[in-house]
């Protein structure tokens, strides 16, 4: 019975080898999923209840799963055949006419990757290997919205998915100990994301949110024309760094806002441009981005470490690593990104190991 929180991976910079089953790392919603009879559940990684967002799960998910079964997996949207991270968020909404809407424009599916009950057996303390057994078991009666997760043995097919796959938009691999017990909220599982470096222009920072130093630095990347976009920002500075970060800029602060590329970033109407500016509503939260942005004279390039960029915007948290004072800031454009080669999401989901 929820709730139940599910296990989780620590990062690791290579592929490892052993007596490991690697899998695809979903960029979705995790999801456990209850069923007991006619009733189900969805609940998230921290056990929010995520059932009445997703209301077109629930026949295909009676209509295959055992009557009781607890599976762990990962909720998705397909766009295109690749994964529209974008459209899933759209998905959680307070208005039940939008849900509803949404569940028949961008209809979600489930990728199940692990089992924790079937029937009366509790799987928890059975290792990973047979709860595979289990889950494929299982898998023969699938509705076509609901997928077994891809799993492979051997690290060379690995290593491919692990760059393959990235083209559907997919995070990286899971590597999962095949005879690991399911240790609820621990990191007993490995997981290998895409990591590669970049250099930004450094266009201003905000105040860390305890008002001791740098929390941030807003970055961004010129486009073709020469318009500078904000693509995130950069954190995970020490202590020491982000109040030695206060001097270290001091000299490149803006007196006339005016003349900075962004001097429209807190403008509502200046977002309809196209010109991605700090001041427009983040993806995460929908609200404008709170600490006020300090702006900075173009003069300051920074290479950072990232994992993934999704519509021109870093995909979770990118790192400093050091300053370019060799690089010109108009240099640093969009042109840079890797761009992995585009595949079907129904390529993944058909991969065999």
């Amino acid at each position: 019975m929820p709730p139940v929180k599910p296990m989780l991976a620590k990062a690791v910079t290579t592929i490892p080898e052993g007596n490991f089953a690697y899998e695809p790392k979903w960029d979705g919603f995790r999801a456990i999923v209850f069923r007991d009879g006619n009733e189900v559940a969805l609940t998230s990684r921290n056990t929010k209840p995520l059932t009445r967002y997703f209301p077109e799960l629930m026949k295909p998910i009676k209509a295959s799963l055992p009557k009781k079964v607890v599976l762990d997996g990962e909720i998705i949207v397909r766009r295109q055949d690749a994964l529209g991270f974008d459209d899933l968020q759209q998905r959680i909404h307070p208005a039940e006419s939008r849900i509803e809407r949404l569940a028949e424009e961008t209809p979600a599916e489930l990728v199940f990757f692990d089992a924790l009950a079937v029937g009366k057996s509790n799987l928890l303390e059975t290792p990973f290997e047979k709860r595979r057994e289990h889950l494929v078991k299982l898998s023969s009666k699938l509705a076509p919205a609901l997928h077994l997760e891809p799993s492979t043995l051997d690290p060379t097919i690995a290593k491919d998915w692990h760059k393959r796959f990235e083209g559907a938009g997919l995070d990286g691999l899971i590597a999962k100990p095949l005879d690991g017990i399911y240790e609820q909220n621990k990191r007993t599982q490995l997981k290998i994301k895409h990591t590669r470096t970049l250099d930004v222009v450094v266009a201003g920072y905000r105040m860390h949110t305890d008002g001791a130093g740098v929390g941030s630095l807003v970055v961004g990347l010129y486009d073709a024309d020469q318009r500078l976009h904000h693509c995130g920002v950069v954190t995970s500075f020490t202590a020491a760094k982000r109040v030695a970060l206060v001097d270290e800029l001091a000299p490149y602060v803006l007196t006339d806002d005016s003349t900075h590329p962004w001097a429209d970033w807190m403008n509502p109407a200046a977002h309809t441009t196209g010109q991605v500016l700090p001041g427009t509503p983040n993806r995460w939260s929908g609200q404008r981005d709170s600490a006020p942005m300090v702006p900075l004279r173009i003069e300051l390039v920074a290479e950072v470490k990232y994992e993934a960029m999704l519509n021109g915007r870093f995909r979770g948290v990118a790192r400093f690593v050091r300053w370019r004072d060799d690089r010109d800031p108009a240099s640093c454009g969009f042109d840079q990104v890797e761009v992995p080669t585009p595949i079907g999401l129904s390529e993944v989901l058909s991969a065999v190991g």
